[in-house]
């Protein structure tokens, strides 16, 4: 990673309110963290990386506890957001031949997985963790998501 690289990244992490960024490849490694609204401070190690464990190609990810969002549903019940536990790529379903893990009027529960966030080349499971029916499916598909961004508004049983 060259100098101009670190500064896209520097200039990404401001421009998304993010305050720490950290990769590792190849036996380099650079961690990035910005304190307050402070200049980032940049740690880079050329030292090899501790072996990690290879990616599981399916990683599931707790969801962000729900929270009740301000709209109501069709019969009077408040809806609720299921959020982005992490930051990352947003997709519907596994594959893009597939169908979509829950569409508007998907009945889920607390085990359903609704979607898969892409972080690090890592295909996360979002599950439900939540009992209801999908009402709002709030993010396209294959686009960015950060964290505690609403992906869908359930109608709770």
């Amino acid at each position: 990673m060259d100098i101009e690289q670190i500064k896209t990244v520097i200039e990404l992490m401001k421009s998304n309110e993010l305050c720490e960024f950290e990769m590792e490849e190849e036996g380099f490694r650079i961690a990035i963290k910005r304190r307050n609204a402070s200049e980032p401070q940049v740690i880079v190690s050329a030292a090899p990386a501790p072996a990690a464990p290879a990616p599981v190609a399916s990683a599931p990810v707790p969801a962000a506890a729900p929270v009740a969002a301000a709209p109501v549903g069709e019969n009077g019940k408040k809806l609720v957001e299921i959020k982005s536990p992490i930051v990352g790529t947003f997709y519907r379903s596994a594959s893009p031949e597939a169908e979509p893990f829950a569409n508007i009027g998907t009945h889920v529960d607390l085990e359903t997985t609704v979607c898969i966030v892409e972080a690090m080349k890592v295909m996360n499971e979002i599950k439900a963790e939540i009992k209801g029916t999908i009402r709002k499916v709030l993010v396209e598909n294959a686009t960015p998501v950060q964290f505690g961004q609403p992906l869908f508004l359930l109608e709770q049983d």
